[in-house]
C-alpha cells in the first residue's frame, strides 16, 4: 500500500504534515457551521433575549453540529440576530438529551436551551474555537443585559468542549470593575459547566475539578457519579489553554473523559505528536483531509511552518546563554508552535567587534555544542517514549472509529453499575442541570450543600432513557403557534404554546448514526419547549400581545461523510 493510501485509510492527510492531521483529526472532533454576522430579523418569527428565563443553558456542539446560516436565530434587544438558536429551532442529537432534560421538570417559561453557532470546522481549528468562544460570550452578555437575574449553564462536546472550557475559564477568572460589573457575566450566575471530551484536561484531574470531592460530584449536587477515585489516563490534547483552575467556577465544573478518547486522555511523553497537534490546529485540516497537500493549502502549510521556525530562532536568540541551558530545540518548538504563543520583547544584539576576528566570548557557545547535541538526543527519546505506541494503536479508530464506536462517544453508554457508576456521563449531567434549573425557578441561591431528592433524580434518569434516538439524516422542526395575552398588571407572559406543545423525552443512550451518516452533524426532531419567558421585573410590566406561527425546516448536512468528528 502506498503511503498516500495508508494515510487516506486512517483519515490522515498525506505529506509531511501527516502527524499534525493525525493529532487533530483523532484528538479534536468539531462541528461544521458558519456563524452569521449581525442582521435585523423579524421579531415576530424569532425569540429575543428580552424574553427572560430563570435559567438558560448555552450549548456548543461538535464538528458539523451547529446552527447554520438559515436556522432562525435568537435576536438581541434591537432585533439583530445573534449567533445562537433556541433548541426548538435547532437540534443536536448528541447534546439535546442533556441540554433539554431540565425543561420537563420546571415550568414551561422557566427554562431555555440555546445552541451557539460558530464555524465548527477544521479550517483552522484554532480560528473556529476562538470564534466559538467570542460568540458564546457575546450571547451570554446580551442575555444578561436584558435579564440580569437569569442563571446560566454551559455545555460543550468535542470541539465545542474546547469552546465551553475556554468560556468557563474566561468567566471564572474575571475581575469585577469599580462598579462590581463583569465583562462577560457575573460568575455567580453561572451555576454549572458540563464538558464532554475535554481537550484541555490536566493530567490526573478528576471529573469535577475544584470540587470538594473531585472524583465524586460537583459542589451542591450530592449524587455520586462514581465510587472510584482513579482519573482517566493522560491529559487533554490541547494544553495551551487548558488546566484545572477555573477560578470562581471551581467546584461547578463537570469534565468527563473516557480512557481511550485521545482528545482528553492523550498519554504523556508524546512530544512529537504534541508538536503535530499544535501545528495542525493552525492548518486547514478540512482541505488537507479531503484533497491532500495541494498548491492552495500548501501555501498555508508553508506559512505556518515558516512562522514557527522564525519564532523558534527568535526565542533562542532572545534567551541568554541558551546553548548552556537545558532547554532543547524541541522544547522551543513546542512553546512557539502553540497558537496562544506571543513572542516576547527581544533585546537587540549589537555587534561591537572592530574586525572580523572571533572573540573568546563569541566562541564560547560553540564549546557547548557537543553537550547540547547530547541533550537534544536524550530529550527527544525521553519525551517520546509513548509516541510509537500511540501511533501503532490506530488512534483514529481508538478515538472515533466507524459508526460512533470509538471512545469519543462513550459518554452516552459508559454506565457500569458493577463498578460503582450507575449512570452514564450524559445522564448524570442531565440530572445535575435539572436540579440547577429547579433551584433557579424557585429563586433559591446556589446551594453548595443541598442533597438532590432521590425521586427527582430517578425521574430524570428514567425520562432521558425512555425514548430511542431517531436516526433520520434530517429533521423538521415546527414551532407551535404562540399567542401571548397582554394584561396591564402582569409581569409574566402567558403562553398557550405550553399547553399544546408535545415534549419528547430525550435519550442519553448513544445515538445511532444513519447508514449514510458518520458525522454527528445529523439533526433529530428536537424536544419542543415553550419559547415564552418568565420576565423578571422590579415593577409591573405591560406584556405585548404577539401571535406568531413558526414553521422552520432546518436541515443539517454532515460536514465530512468519512469522518465522525
Amino acid at each position: 500500500m502506498t503511503p498516500r493510501g495508508f494515510f487516506a485509510r486512517h483519515r490522515i492527510a498525506s505529506g509531511l504534515i501527516a502527524p499534525g492531521i493525525l493529532g487533530v483529526a483523532a484528538l479534536v472532533t468539531l462541528p461544521w457551521a458558519l456563524s452569521s454576522g449581525p442582521r435585523t430579523a423579524d421579531t415576530e418569527l424569532t425569540s429575543s433575549v428580552t424574553e427572560c428565563h430563570d435559567m438558560v443553558t448555552v450549548s456548543i456542539a461538535g464538528r458539523g453540529d451547529t446552527p447554520s446560516a438559515d436556522t432562525p436565530k435568537l435576536v438581541d434587544a434591537n432585533g439583530n440576530a445573534l449567533p445562537a438558536a433556541l433548541s426548538t429551532d435547532y437540534s443536536s442529537k448528541w447534546l439535546d438529551p442533556v441540554a433539554n432534560a431540565p425543561a420537563a421538570s420546571v415550568n414551561p417559561n422557566s427554562y431555555a436551551s440555546v445552541y451557539v453557532a460558530y464555524p465548527a470546522n477544521m479550517d483552522s481549528y484554532e480560528s473556529a474555537v476562538t470564534t466559538g468562544v467570542a460568540n458564546a460570550e457575546s450571547v451570554m452578555q446580551q442575555i444578561q443585559q436584558s435579564c440580569p437575574n437569569t442563571r446560566f449553564a454551559i455545555v460543550g462536546y468535542s470541539e465545542g468542549a474546547d469552546v465551553a472550557r475556554r468560556v468557563a475559564m474566561d468567566v471564572g477568572h474575571q475581575t469585577a470593575d469599580a462598579k462590581g460589573g463583569y465583562g462577560i457575566v457575573n460568575p455567580a450566575n453561572v451555576t454549572g459547566v458540563v464538558i464532554f471530551a475535554d481537550a484541555g484536561r490536566a493530567d490526573g484531574t478528576g471529573p469535577f475539578p475544584g470540587a470538594t470531592n473531585p472524583f465524586t460530584n460537583p459542589n451542591g449536587f450530592n449524587q455520586a457519579y462514581q465510587t472510584g477515585t482513579t482519573p482517566a489516563d493522560g491529559q487533554g490534547a490541547v494544553q495551551g489553554t487548558g488546566g484545572s483552575d477555573f477560578g470562581a467556577l471551581n467546584g461547578r465544573i463537570a469534565s468527563f473523559c473516557s480512557d481511550g478518547d485521545l482528545t482528553c486522555s492523550a498519554p504523556q511523553n508524546i512530544s512529537l505528536l504534541n508538536l503535530a497537534v499544535n501545528v495542525g490546529r493552525q492548518l486547514n485540516v478540512d482541505s488537507l483531509e479531503k484533497n491532500g497537500l495541494t498548491l492552495d493549502n500548501g501555501q498555508g502549510v508553508a506559512v505556518v511552518l515558516g512562522q514557527i521556525a522564525f519564532n523558534a530562532f527568535q526565542e533562542i536568540r532572545a534567551t541568554p546563554n541558551w546553548m548552556q541551558g537545558n532547554e532543547t530545540f524541541l522544547d522551543v518548538l513546542l512553546k512557539v508552535s502553540d497558537p496562544a504563543y506571543k513572542p516576547g520583547q527581544t533585546t537587540a544584539v549589537t555587534d561591537t567587534a572592530q574586525d572580523a576576528s572571533i572573540s573568546t566570548n563569541q566562541m564560547s557557545p560553540l564549546a557547548y555544542l557537543p553537550q547540547k547535541m547530547f541533550k537534544e538526543i536524550v530529550g527527544l527519546i525521553a519525551t517520546n517514549q509513548n509516541t510509537i505506541p500511540v501511533v501503532m494503536s490506530d488512534p483514529y479508530n481508538l478515538t472515533l472509529g466507524p459508526d460512533a464506536k470509538g471512545h469519543h462517544f462513550d459518554y452516552w453508554r459508559d454506565a457500569n453499575t458493577a463498578d460503582g457508576k450507575p449512570l452514564t456521563s450524559s445522564q448524570y449531567a442531565a440530572a445535575w442541570l435539572t436540579q440547577l434549573a429547579q433551584q433557579a425557578q424557585a429563586g433559591q441561591p446556589l446551594d453548595t450543600t443541598v442533597k438532590p431528592d432521590a425521586t427527582t433524580v430517578k425521574t430524570v434518569v428514567d425520562q432521558v432513557t425512555a425514548t430511542p434516538t431517531p436516526t433520520s439524516a434530517a429533521a423538521t422542526t415546527s414551532g407551535t403557534a404562540t399567542t401571548s395575552t397582554s394584561t396591564s398588571n402582569s409581569a409574566t407572559p402567558t403562553d398557550s404554546a405550553s399547553a399544546s406543545a408535545t415534549t419528547t423525552a430525550p435519550t442519553t443512550a448513544a445515538p445511532t448514526p444513519a447508514a449514510n451518516e458518520v458525522d454527528a452533524s445529523t439533526s433529530v426532531t428536537p424536544e419542543t419547549t415553550s419559547a415564552a419567558p418568565t420576565v423578571e421585573t422590579q415593577t409591573a410590566a405591560v406584556v405585548p400581545t404577539t401571535t406568531a406561527a413558526v414553521s422552520t425546516t432546518p436541515t443539517t448536512t454532515p460536514a465530512v461523510p468519512s469522518s465522525t468528528r
